[in-house]
């Protein structure tokens, strides 16, 4: 990292002192972030003025929903596009784009950024032969998120750790859809980081994996019939309607309106459904462990939204010091400042969890345990010869994973059976493992 990044950053806290001593050499400066159009995102734009008054680093903004927003970073960055400066990219993207030199180490951040107060799991995970090549803005696991005051007018009690079967009777008794109000709402929309990643760490607690040892896919089996039929029980009996359109922001527009007994789903959506402003629940909701069927395997996942730069960018040290600054402490503490605690980017340092105000918000802890609960080196109940939660860490899973998400996706949306869509599944990865010389 150059001398004029360290004064930047300074021994304690980036300045604005030393940000301005150094805006003349950016003033020309404009860097391009892709992002993702999720509230945690919408707020580092909101924040960012900050930073452009700090440095004279101008920044233009690329929004776009979960699954586009993958496949136009994907294509820049395969074909050294140079479109983007930033990429908010996923635990999926980093040690497969690392390892191929699409990705700007960021080892020469400076020591006051600490880089080993991020969390162990989530820093591994954007690690590749000892290099760091993204910085993580949040991490999270997934958890239930459900209303306190349906449970309680049900008569039940939610567990720190649930079964799913648990959760179906949950869910049987807080459905009322005549006043429209389901028991469960639950990721459908088709795509790899949408529905297959809540039915993937699903599966993973049934005892399913995608591939057995010898990269053969396993949709034929038991556990994934017996994943994918509760799934589909569990929606088509308490779930809402158009269920297969929604993913992650829908789920949660539907649970802040009230329409939601649970959500299974990313642990940075407590403070969405926590906020009064924006939820009309807040003070009536509660948070406990993704469930599990006692096989040792709970159904929750592993991820981070991180910052990389791109090797096409034109402008990588000004890109390292936008990053720098918006996965620091001094960032957490800027949105502390302004919009409290608990709306503070959750899920990637170790000191957040030490910090006796965060640990008084009232999902801080159940985060933490959720994260900690999730393996990627050792996901399933048996063996597999890959890692990755709710992804498989190959370059093919991209497409396989979306390709498996709409059959599933149409299995929900009633076009097909389970039995039809696992037979496609099952189909359709063989012959692209077989293309990819897996298996013969």
């Amino acid at each position: 990292m150059n001398t004029t990044i360290r004064a930047l950053l300074g021994a304690t806290a980036l300045t604005a002192t030393a940000f301005a001593a150094t805006a003349a050499s950016h003033e020309n400066t404009t860097l391009t972030i892709a992002t993702v159009n999720n509230g945690d995102m919408i707020r580092m734009q909101g924040l960012a003025d900050n930073f452009t008054e700090e440095t004279g680093i101008e920044l233009e903004w690329v929004t776009l929903e979960e699954n586009v927003l993958r496949q136009r970073v994907t294509q820049d960055i395969a074909t050294n596009g140079g479109q983007f400066d930033v990429m908010t990219i996923g635990t999926y993207e980093v040690p497969i784009w690392g390892a191929q030199d699409w990705l700007v180490s960021l080892n020469d951040l400076p020591a006051e950024y600490d880089v080993d107060d991020l969390l162990p799991a989530i820093r591994g995970g954007l690690t590749v032969d000892g290099e760091l090549y993204a910085a993580p803005f949040y991490g999270e696991s997934s958890m239930v998120m459900y209303r306190t005051d349906l449970m309680e007018a049900a008569g039940m009690e939610m567990p720190e750790a649930p079964t799913w079967d648990f959760i179906a009777e949950a869910a049987a008794a807080m459905t009322d859809k005549s006043n429209e109000v389901y028991g469960i709402c639950l990721r459908g929309k088709a795509g790899w980081g949408e529905n297959m990643a809540f039915l993937s760490a699903m599966g993973n607690s049934f005892g399913a994996r995608w591939f057995d040892m010898d990269w053969n896919p396993q949709f034929d089996t038991p556990e994934w019939e017996a994943t994918l039929t509760t799934y589909l029980d569990l929606m088509n009996n308490y779930g809402p309607p158009g269920a297969s359109s929604n993913g992650f922001n829908e789920n949660l527009a539907l649970f802040q309106q009230g329409k939601c007994g649970m959500w299974i789903d990313a642990t940075v959506a407590a403070s969405f459904v926590t906020n009064p402003e924006d939820s009309t629940v807040a003070d009536k909701v509660g948070f406990a462990l993704a469930p599990d069927n006692g096989l040792g395997k709970r159904g929750n996942w592993l991820w981070a939204w991180s910052l990389a730069v791109p090797a096409g960018s034109d402008s990588p040290d000004a890109a390292k010091e936008f990053i720098a600054w918006a996965t620091s402490k001094e960032y957490t503490a800027l949105v502390a400042e302004n919009e409290g605690w608990a709306n503070v980017p959750p899920g990637t340092r170790t000191s957040l969890y030490e910090n006796p105000e965060y640990q008084k918000v009232p999902f801080a802890e159940m985060t933490l345990q959720s994260i900690n609960a999730a393996d990627p080196t050792n996901p399933t109940v048996d063996e597999v010869p890959y890692t990755g939660v709710q992804f498989v860490a190959i370059p093919e899973f991209q497409s396989i994973g979306t390709a498996v998400g709409q059959t599933f996706s149409s299995a929900l949306a009633g076009q097909t059976s389970a039995e039809d869509a696992l037979t496609q599944a099952q189909a359709l990865t063989e012959r692209e493992m077989k293309r990819a010389g897996y298996i013969e």
